[in-house]
């Protein structure tokens, strides 16, 4: 008989899942969005639960709320009941959330470091192999490996099994080495213009690298500073309330702080990750601000481009995340990245998350 196609009626999913998880899982997106507003979050909830029916009879928005506060999620206002603020529990969660839907479910782990390319007497084992040397230690010695070497080379026609030096496999070890990493955030108006929410992905980028850090790297330093007018530096705790504001872009400024919080740190290596959709548009000057919104200004074109040079001077690579197809910024962006000779990526917001995390990865492999 033929092997054929069989055809029937689409029937969607006949209700969506109810309950708190679903609700949660919501309400931790929403409450990113509005940044750490409960109140609009529970609004947003309410709407979409009236047009897609997420609760019901048996568990309804009252419930929700009330489990919230149970759970230790939210906390009530004494002075102004209805009024709600997020806890820290709660904060966490959001980078928890962030890191799974950004970079995936990983792994904990108690130790880890960036490693570097030396190879030899290391501290965690690579995935390479390599002929026996002098001076390794049995510990690197693969005897599946070997012992598959040995037949190849040998045979077993005489019925003695021989394995020579030369059979031998050994896998490197990789050194390790702590890193320091300043994630700089533009949070000019151009973040939120032309109806394209760009700052909710890039908030969401920092705080899973952020659990990554925790999580994978603990001996790693990471700092968050954030750029408009002027630049400052930001706790981790307080990423899902950033906002962006009615600022310019200085570029100067946020370079600035980025490796002064870098010479503090004695790590030898060092890197700065920028994410902007923008040009450098701001410099602040004794007598104010000097602005030009049109963007590319020669003045503070050059300013930004000296900071590039005077970074790749003292070795801190800049890796600028341009979540923006704008020929005209691209060749800025293009030039930038030559004089620090750093490194430049254009993305969508769909794939910034998944670029941060390739290249954080990719510097566990080498010396910056």
């Amino acid at each position: 008989m033929a092997v054929g196609f069989r055809f029937r009626d689409f029937v969607p999913e006949d209700q969506p899942e109810k309950g708190f998880e679903s609700l949660f899982k919501l309400f931790m997106q929403l409450v990113t969005i509005t940044s750490g507003d409960v109140g609009e979050a529970l609004q947003w909830l309410n709407e979409l639960d009236k047009q897609y029916g997420l609760t019901d009879d048996n568990y309804g928005m009252g419930n929700f709320i009330d489990d919230l506060k149970k759970k230790g999620y939210i906390d009530e206002n004494e002075q102004q009941k209805g009024e709600f603020k997020i806890t820290p529990k709660t904060e966490q969660g959001i980078r928890k959330s962030a890191l799974e839907e950004v970079f995936g479910k990983l792994k904990k782990s108690s130790t880890g470091n960036h490693r570097t390319p030396h190879t030899g007497q290391g501290d965690e084992q690579s995935t390479d192999l390599r002929e026996f040397r002098f001076g390794d230690s049995l510990e690197q010695i693969q005897m599946t490996e070997s012992i598959r070497n040995a037949q190849l080379n040998h045979g077993m026609d005489s019925g003695e099994f021989m394995l020579t030096e030369g059979d031998l496999e050994v896998r490197e070890n990789e050194h390790k080495s702590q890193t320091s990493t300043v994630l700089m955030i533009d949070i000019s108006h151009s973040m939120i213009l032309y109806g394209e929410d760009r700052i909710t992905p890039a908030k969401k980028v920092a705080m899973a690298l952020a659990e990554l850090v925790k999580q994978k790297y603990p001996k790693d330093f990471l700092d968050v500073i954030v750029f408009g007018n002027d630049a400052w530096q930001i706790e981790i705790k307080d990423l899902p309330y950033l906002q962006v504001g009615p600022y310019h872009t200085n570029t100067v400024a946020g370079l600035e702080l980025a490796m002064d919080l870098l010479r503090k740190r004695k790590t030898p290596n060092k890197q700065i990750f920028m994410i902007t959709d923008g040009k450098p548009t701001c410099l602040k000057e004794p007598g104010g601000y000097y602005k030009n919104s049109f963007g590319l200004d020669r003045k503070v074109v050059n300013k930004t481009l000296n900071l590039a040079a005077a970074a790749r001077r003292v070795k801190i690579p800049i890796t600028t995340f341009m979540i923006t197809s704008d020929p005209y910024l691209q060749k800025f962006v293009e030039e930038f990245t030559e004089v620090n000779q750093g490194k430049a990526y254009y993305s969508g917001l769909k794939g910034l998350g998944h670029l941060v995390f390739e290249d954080y990865k990719k510097n566990r492999r080498k010396t910056l």
